[in-house]
């Protein structure tokens, strides 16, 4: 099994930056069909669907979303089985629950949502 573990949420003003983490734990064996494959963020706003933000491969290949090109940055750091998303230029757009997501041999797996507010 994977846990998820995020952090880096807040309240922000337009403009502002913030920078989200995750990090996978359990029964992780990188290598193998166990470790983790595409790690990846997803938003979901008050009354819309969850959509995904921005996703990475193992290899640190990197997919966006158009409303975030430009402006926001997946990472990864294979050693400690954790994701990152630089956020830069929030906009009130942005604002939303943020959700951690992982693939591995035993499955998908999801964070608990940290709260990303862009206010002034």
């Amino acid at each position: 099994q994977v846990q998820l573990s995020e952090s880096g949420g807040g309240l922000v003003q337009p403009g502002g930056s913030l920078r989200l983490s995750c990090a996978a734990s359990g029964s992780i064996a990188s290598g193998t069909i166990f470790g983790i494959g595409y790690m990846g963020w997803y938003r979901q706003a008050p009354g819309k669907e969850r959509e995904l933000v921005a996703r990475i491969t193992p290899a640190g290949l990197p997919n966006y979303a158009d409303s975030v090109k430009g402006r926001f940055t997946i990472s990864r750091d294979n050693a400690k089985n954790t994701v990152y998303l630089q956020m830069n230029s929030l906009k009130p757009d942005d604002t939303a629950v943020y959700y951690c997501n992982a693939v591995s041999g035993y499955g998908t797996s999801w964070g608990q949502g940290t709260q990303v507010t862009v206010s002034s």
